[in-house]
């Protein structure tokens, strides 16, 4: 395979929707994406046989995200410092390397943070790229989006499905898709660096994400979307958890294949969800959206009281619908404020962490709950009742602010 020449920003920007670098663009977050939601259930199949405690499971993800927070204020810079598909490259080698990891026996924990690390550095590269090759920067955007969606159902569907056939099989084939997907980041062509790494400051980098921080915090409706988001984000991957536990013991299904049908359950009902936010909730009437954030949290602790497979598919359906309904105003909110505060690179970076910080906290508290023997039924109905207060609490303030500012 030839590696793609060198392009200055003008040769590219121009380029049509269709044109060979964006495909690969598209090809390789897909197949990443597609790998990334896969190896999560292969991952957890190996802690079932290899017979490691049932609470340890959520600590995948505690290693996982633990990459986004430590790494936070750097990521954006090194993917400015560098062509951004040589980013793409590097951070899909060492998610390669994670699942190899795996796959050879390695610590499965430490195996799945250096995954994460892939998937921290992955992110910032993945956006920015789309603005350097083309000029329909929207469509492109959409065109990721909706191969993301598609990657994450598959990837649950077919993560869950081949680790009920063979556990082995599966990180390898995982393994196999971030190597395909790091193939196709060699075809992007090589772009000069936004910002080359030699005139960045690691000391001026960090002081410069704790003031976009704080300054972003100090605008009330920035403050209620990160907040929004975060809990909407902690909440939906502790569900991936708290399912996998929750499915043998309420549905009587020891398959691994029966949790990630759930989960992928949740991603159709986020698209439904979210498509009825693009309809019915402009950015003006952004509160329209809460009422579908208590809902979540009801619904899951609907789901704790049924057990019927069936009756769960809906039910997590309508946790996905009210997802979507929820977080995607919320996210334009930020996205629109952040852009006219902090720049919405800053925006994106300072979601980003609190959006992992909420994930650590929320799995970490799932995590201890189970280590200390919770029945996984009450933690399900504790839990879902823990989010409908939550977002109930953030509707109560928000329509205190906006009465104080009417």
């Amino acid at each position: 395979m030839s590696h793609a020449p060198h392009l200055a920003p003008s040769d590219t920007v121009g380029l049509p929707l269709w044109s060979r670098a964006l495909g690969a663009v598209l090809v390789a977050q897909f197949l990443s994406a597609l790998a990334d939601n896969a190896l999560l259930f292969g991952a957890l199949a190996l802690l079932k046989a290899e017979r490691y405690p049932e609470w340890s499971q959520p600590l995948l993800q505690e290693f996982f995200v633990a990459a986004f927070i430590v790494l936070a204020p750097f990521v954006g810079p090194f993917a400015d410092g560098l062509s951004k598909g040589r980013v793409m490259l590097v951070a899909n080698g060492l998610k390669l390397c994670g699942a190899l990891g795996m796959a050879v026996g390695l610590n499965p924990f430490l195996a799945y943070g250096m995954v994460g690390v892939g998937a921290a550095a992955y992110s910032p590269a993945k956006y920015g790229i789309l603005s350097e090759l083309t000029s329909a920067e929207n469509l492109a955007n959409s065109l990721m989006e909706s191969s993301t969606i598609a990657a994450i159902l598959l990837g649950a569907i077919a993560g869950g499905t081949l680790a009920d056939w063979n556990v082995a099989a599966t990180l390898w084939i995982t393994a196999g898709c971030y190597g395909l997907a790091a193939a196709a980041n060699l075809l992007i062509p090589r772009l000069p660096a936004a910002h080359p790494l030699a005139n960045v400051s690691f000391g001026n980098v960090l002081r410069d994400f704790l003031a976009a921080t704080r300054e972003l915090f100090s605008v009330d409706d920035a403050r209620f979307s990160i907040i929004g988001t975060s809990l909407f984000w902690g909440a939906g991957s502790t569900m991936r958890f708290l399912l996998v536990a929750w499915v043998p013991v309420a549905l009587g299904d020891p398959s691994n294949g029966t949790p990630a049908y759930l989960n992928a359950m949740v991603a159709i009902g986020i698209v439904v969800g979210a498509a009825l936010a693009a309809k019915f909730v402009p950015l003006e009437r952004v509160d329209r959206a809460l009422p579908a954030g208590v809902m979540i949290g009801l619904a899951v602790c609907l789901l704790a009281g049924t057990s019927h497979k069936e009756a769960a598919y809906v039910i997590m359906m309508l946790v996905g619908a009210c997802g979507g309904f929820f977080v995607v105003p919320l996210n334009a909110l930020l996205q629109e404020r952040g852009h006219r505060s902090v720049g919405a690179g800053h925006a994106i970076a300072v979601q980003n962490l609190a959006e992992n910080a909420a994930m650590l906290i929320m799995i970490g508290a799932y995590t201890f709950a189970m280590r200390e023997g919770a029945p996984v039924g009450y933690a399900a109905a504790g839990f879902g009742t823990f989010l409908a207060l939550a977002i109930g609490a953030l509707w109560a303030h928000r329509a205190l602010v906006t009465r104080r500012h009417a």
